[in-house]
């Protein structure tokens, strides 16, 4: 394709996506799909007053690392393009596999930038590798789905915006983008690992796929048509996940009665969906058979814990609870409080939030009586939660509100010198709570729900 004829594709293309004026943020490793990527964005910039920043991510896997991160600086520097280089850690992921722990980082680290768009230089090549792989590994439907030209950038569960991800190039083959560089006079960095096929992508680009061009021509096209019916599928079954979601899943909890009275496939439908919208890993299918075959059957009585991965499913009041699996404690931890607005609580893995507040939650002038200090049970705690109430057991008034056993004894208490002023989510001492108009200080766990 002539290259002044890619270039108004791409325009016309991103016209109606991407505003003027946007910021927009280049997933640049110095590849050649990314540098083609970064000259026709800047080429195109102009023309909409985008404003264009990039991105490396510094793996440190290959002992070429830092010579590729020079080169991304030198050609941002030449076309006058801000860069940021981010150096991420792969050991603690490694286990996944070094593709799949470098991807996930990659996300981590286009989710927290500060932009309106990701542009990532995914192409037609791409798409076909990514369906093929994923259907030799058993993928479902949304697994198999396409890659689409624009999407929520992946990353970790946050209460932040997260940018949107947008890839130009999906519809071109690689000979294409090959062409472009080369009329151009493009250089770019050639990572010695993508010529090791023995990582699956690599097998299917180097030996696989040009014998099944040489049959099939036009596979690309064909590969992108059946992603395209996946995605369209995964999205009716999802749409039919949130039809049965309705009453079923609340407060971050997932009815086992509402999975008893689906068929199976819906079930399994509406555990995956659940688990989604956890942010959990998905589970195996065998995996996920036998963890609806634990939350459905299990004996009313027994204290259902299905683990996979870092995950745990809990089966508590007939509901679901998911989560990360939670490991070891102090029992003896005690944390100062001196006004902070969060605190690290390791007890259960997450933070603390303190909040100013008005005539609701702990009287903030009541807590200056003694310094304020959080720890946890150890038995025997009573607390009296109304005026006009008798003093009630930890153990009762967390079983009343519903706390699951597994939480019970990582919950932050709040005390006021020797005095216990609050149990976080379940309830503040009547001495302590803040009068009608008062000022107030509310105490929340980050997420505030009973995984």
């Amino acid at each position: 394709m002539p290259c002044p004829a890619l270039i108004d594709r791409i325009a016309t293309q991103l016209e109606p996506l991407i505003p003027p004026r946007s910021s927009i943020l280049i997933g640049l490793s110095g590849g050649m799909d990314s540098v083609v990527l970064l000259h026709l964005l800047h080429r195109l910039a102009p023309r909409f007053s985008w404003q264009l920043s990039a991105l490396h991510v510094h793996h440190g896997i290959s002992q070429n690392a830092d010579a590729w991160a020079e080169f991304c600086a030198g050609l941002c520097a030449g076309l006058d393009i801000p860069l940021h280089i981010e150096h991420v850690d792969i050991a603690p992921l490694r286990e996944h596999g070094i593709e799949a722990a470098a991807r996930k980082l990659r996300h981590v680290a286009f989710a927290r930038q500060s932009c309106d768009f990701v542009a990532l230089a995914h192409h037609a090549d791409d798409q076909a590798e990514t369906l093929l792989l994923q259907l030799l590994r058993g993928s479902g439907v949304r697994g198999a789905a396409s890659m689409p030209v624009l999407s929520k950038a992946e990353g970790p569960l946050s209460g932040g915006v997260h940018p949107m991800a947008v890839r130009p190039l999906l519809d071109l083959p690689r000979s294409a983008l090959l062409e472009y560089a080369h009329e151009h006079g493009l250089q770019w960095i050639e990572d010695e690992s993508n010529a090791d096929d023995s990582y699956p992508r690599n097998f299917l680009r180097h030996r696989a796929l040009p014998l099944l061009e040489g049959r099939f021509p036009s596979y690309r096209n064909t590969l992108a048509r059946s992603a395209r019916h996946f995605a369209e599928a995964s999205e009716l079954l999802e749409d039919l996940a949130r039809i049965d979601a309705e009453g079923a899943i609340l407060d971050d909890a997932l009815s086992v009665a509402a999975l008893r009275a689906l068929t199976p496939p819906r079930a399994r439908n509406l555990l995956r969906h659940f688990l989604h919208l956890r942010g959990a890993t998905m589970p195996q299918t065998a995996q996920l058979e036998d963890m609806l075959h634990q939350l459905c059957e299990a004996r009313q009585d027994a204290a259902v814990c299905v683990e996979y991965g870092i995950w745990q499913a809990h089966r508590y009041r007939e509901r679901v609870y998911v989560s990360p699996a939670l490991g070891g404690f102090d029992r003896e931890l005690v944390l100062p409080w001196n006004g902070e607005a969060e605190l690290d609580w390791p007890a259960l893995g997450t933070r603390l939030h303190f909040a100013d507040a008005r005539g609701a939650g702990i009287g903030a002038e009541k807590l200056r009586r003694a310094p304020v200090t959080l720890r946890l049970r150890n038995g025997g705690e009573t607390l009296r939660p109304h005026p006009n109430a008798a003093k009630r057991s930890l153990k009762n008034l967390m079983q009343e509100h519903g706390v699951p056993p597994w939480r019970r004894e990582r919950l932050p208490l709040v005390y006021c010198g020797d005095e216990l002023v609050c149990v976080v989510g379940v309830a503040v001492a009547a001495g302590y709570q803040a009068g009608v108009g008062e000022a107030a200080i509310e105490v929340e766990l980050a997420g505030n729900s009973g995984e």
